[in-house]
């Protein structure tokens, strides 16, 4: 069968563009190369002219240094189209890099917008709509009750806050002036003992000099008064 159809020949696969750019690169390299070499030559023909004086191997040596120069304008001009094929081959890898990527972001969008439709179709913005109105009934209510809970009891309805804030100015008034060198309000103060001779409003024992002779003390009974001699209740 193989010798009346034939066999089947196994053809390489192209050459990719980034195997082109670097056969191409390693190419315009070696050109380099030559130019580097033909340049040092020309400097040393260069040379070797300012040394010689004019005559024939003057002009032996300019004869090879032009056929150097000949070689390196050639070289040169291989290098730079080299050069333009490796831009060129850049240019392309650059385009088809960038129609990859595109399709690959088509690719994720795609399966993206699936997705999305797949799952808008178990969302709905009415029920969002219903849930929020539910949320904010129940915030209301929770407020109310809050409101409800916190309310004070027997306490009037018709007092006014300015005369509260009237009477709260007054008193810190009072407190400021019956504060003791202590700090301490003469309402927090302990009580103290009532004095019995300012309470009866009796006048103060007589004191210095009486009835009594000079140098003898007069006696004075349980009140503090002076004591009336026992001769004056017999009579």
């Amino acid at each position: 069968m193989k010798r009346i159809f034939g066999a089947k020949n196994n053809k390489e696969p192209p050459p990719s563009i980034q195997d082109a750019s670097d056969r191409i690169n390693k190419r315009g390299d070696s050109v380099e190369d030559k130019v580097k070499r033909l340049d040092a030559e020309l400097c040393k023909y260069k040379d070797q002219i300012k040394r010689t004086r004019p005559g024939p191997a003057q002009e032996a040596i300019k004869a090879r240094a032009i056929r150097v120069l000949k070689q390196k304008k050639m070289y040169e001009g291989q290098r730079d189209m080299l050069y333009n094929q490796t831009f060129n081959l850049d240019q392309v890898s650059f385009a088809a890099e960038g129609l990859k990527d595109a399709q690959q972001t088509m690719t994720a969008l795609k399966s993206a917008n699936k997705e999305l439709k797949g799952m808008m179709k178990t969302v709905k913005i009415q029920d969002i709509d219903n849930l929020q109105d539910d949320m904010m009934d129940l915030m209301d209510e929770s407020s109310e009750i809050q409101e409800t809970l916190g309310r004070s009891y027997n306490v009037p309805d018709d007092i006014d806050e300015d005369d509260l804030l009237g009477e709260l100015d007054a008193l810190e008034a009072d407190m400021g002036n019956e504060t003791e060198a202590d700090g301490v309000p003469s309402y927090l103060q302990p009580d103290k003992e009532p004095d019995l001779n300012d309470e009866l409003n009796l006048p103060p024992a007589p004191m210095g000099h009486t009835g009594a002779p000079p140098g003898r003390a007069q006696a004075e009974d349980e009140w503090g008064l002076p004591a009336v001699p026992r001769a004056s209740l017999r009579g």
